[in-house]
């Protein structure tokens, strides 16, 4: 398939999703606060919860939010462990329990407190002549896991739940819920917020989900059938060879292909429900090695 052909379907996915209304997703509710700290702060905690079906994410994102009130960057900023995680206590999502959410706030109070916003605190670990963030995230992640969690857990090691927001690369994850938690912050137009200034949309990388997984694979941008880091910096460099100033602009739209069972790889529908209809080879998937 020609790239020039690719990129013209694709641009015309991105131009039917790119509006408010195109699909139910967790960053329109980080769409409703104004203050660049209060949307880092529930962008950060919308895209920690961003695992599991959409009806459940979203609940869960309300119900965090409806404990930190109207100001949440004020409620992190004043969050005292001993006094306020009761009212965290009865909050659930799947996994992940409410003194888990206690020390994601910890976490982010140590971040706000130290270098004023979550955004200084990850340029404080990148260095911009990379071609791509996963050196930041390797770094941001691994000094948030040294936040001083026991207020909480007490002397519990290793840290339970809590780090399952701040994976790594080196560790082999997509770290997925981070790579979306960049492209709200980084990228700007009808979807993401584009409040940060320090990264440039170029180093972004996909978040890598099911969805993504299978457009990427239906598509041919990655050869890789094991997901992982690998396999997001491989669609995400495919798709910086159709756009390299802007490559994962693309996303929303393919994971919301996916979310609405379009996509036919490996199905018996095929191609017939999918926009993309005549780029893509929705086969039976072969396994290739990785």
């Amino acid at each position: 398939m020609g790239a020039v052909v690719l990129r013209g379907a694709l641009d015309g996915l991105y131009r039917q999703f790119d509006h408010v209304h195109s699909a139910t997703d967790p960053v329109h509710i980080v769409r409703r606060f104004e203050r660049p700290d209060d949307v880092e702060i529930v962008a950060f905690c919308a895209a920690a919860l961003a695992f599991g079906r959409v009806s459940s994410v979203m609940h869960s994102i309300e119900a965090l939010l409806a404990v930190m009130g109207p100001a949440p960057a004020d409620y992190v900023r004043h969050f005292d462990p001993r006094r306020q995680r009761r009212a965290l206590a009865p909050l659930v999502h799947r996994w992940i329990r409410g003194a888990d959410l206690a020390a994601l706030v910890l976490v982010l109070r140590r971040m706000l407190d130290e270098s004023g916003s979550i955004e200084a605190f990850f340029a404080a670990g990148d260095d911009p002549r990379t071609p791509d963030v996963s050196g930041a995230l390797e770094s941001f992640s691994a000094r948030a896991l040294q936040t001083d969690v026991r207020a909480v857990y007490g002397d519990t090691a290793p840290k339970p739940g809590v780090s399952y927001f701040f994976p790594r690369p080196s560790g082999g994850s997509a770290c997925k819920r981070l790579n979306l938690f960049l492209r709200w912050m980084v990228r700007r137009d009808a979807i993401d917020l584009g409040v940060w200034n320090r990264v440039a949309p170029a180093r972004l990388v996909v978040p890598l989900d099911t969805h993504v997984i299978r457009l990427g694979r239906c598509l041919r941008l990655t050869s890789r059938v094991s997901p992982g880091w690998r396999m997001a910096a491989e669609i995400t460099q495919s798709l910086r060879a159709l756009d390299a100033d802007d490559p994962v602009r693309f996303d929303f739209s393919l994971c919301h292909v996916g979310m609405m069972n379009a996509c036919g790889f490996g199905r018996a529908q095929r191609d017939t429900q999918c926009p993309l209809r005549g780029t893509c080879r929705p086969g039976r998937p072969s396994r290739v090695r990785t």
